[in-house]
């Protein structure tokens, strides 16, 4: 297994690690419902992702449940 011959210096270890940054993550617009979401995310409250339903939201659960009883 390799092993460095040398100390490595602070300088060359921040240049290296100088591109490692936080960012905030970007926001939109659901073009549906117009709420707040993620960009590139499927909309948690109507549960549409480019004009496709992929998920049932937790109130279309509760009003399925209320139905069949």
């Amino acid at each position: 297994m390799p092993v460095p011959k040398r100390k490595t210096a602070r300088s060359g270890r921040r240049a290296r690690r100088a591109h490692w940054k936080a960012y905030t993550a970007e926001w939109t617009f659901c073009p549906r419902c117009q709420e707040p979401i993620l960009t590139h995310a499927v909309c948690p409250h109507c549960g549409y992702y480019k004009g496709k339903k992929l998920i049932i939201t937790k109130e279309e659960k509760k009003i399925e449940e209320e139905l069949n009883k």
